[in-house]
């Protein structure tokens, strides 16, 4: 079995050592590094290649969300689970619109972090009950019910790429999927998030949430 490779980014060498037990104990998870600041993640980034970066945002050198943009816009491939402290939804809502594919809490019990672990390794968008409440009410917010409107206005592929984008897969991944070159993904992505009147993936993740492009297929 090839097991998911994982770098964990926290200044708490104690969480660390408890994650990586965890984690090593699963048959399909293998932890390949530890950074303890934001700059070392970077660098372990680059020299180990994981799959997925186990990040937490209050990092020494460089903050977290400093981070996930530079791994984001460098090593698309690689996935980004967020596992903090910070519960706000405004922390929440920065994380997505900087490309993470999950957002976890510490408060979180260990079954739920393999859980979203698993999840966005399958190219899904990991979301804490916790947290979905708020973007359920977001949804549900005055000028809501004018989503299905929204939906009309897409053509079916540029229905497919966004749906695909909120889900937290990249533009090559998307390419492949589709059968397109990544510069057509590009095009559906800009003008269907266009048509929505979309400036983040936040806003797309929300959306995805009330059509219930989110769910397993």
């Amino acid at each position: 079995m090839t097991k998911t490779r994982i770098l964990l980014a926290d200044d708490h060498a104690v969480l660390r050592a408890g994650l990586k037990m965890l984690l090593n104990a699963q048959s399909d998870l293998t932890v390949v590094g530890e950074a303890a600041t934001g700059t070392e993640a970077l660098g372990a980034v680059a020299n180990l290649s994981p799959d997925l970066l186990l990040l937490d945002l209050t990092m020494p050198e460089t903050d977290g969300l400093s981070v996930l943009r530079d791994v984001r816009r460098t090593y698309p491939s690689v996935r980004v689970l967020v596992l903090t402290m910070h519960e706000e939804e405004g922390y929440l809502r920065s994380a997505l619109e900087a490309g993470a594919a999950g957002y976890c809490p510490k408060s979180a019990a260990d079954a739920e972090l393999i859980s979203a672990i698993r999840a966005v390794m399958r190219g899904n968008v990991y979301i804490h009950p916790s947290h979905a409440r708020y973007l359920l009410e977001q949804m549900l917010a005055p000028g809501g019910e004018a989503a299905d409107a929204l939906l009309s206005a897409l053509s079916e592929r540029e229905g497919e790429v966004l749906k695909l984008v909120a889900r937290g897969h990249t533009n090559q991944d998307i390419a492949e999927q589709l059968s397109l070159s990544v510069k057509t993904v590009e095009t559906y992505r800009a003008r269907g998030m266009d048509k929505l009147g979309f400036k983040s993936r936040a806003a797309l993740v929300r959306y995805a949430l009330q059509m219930g492009w989110m769910s397993d297929e």
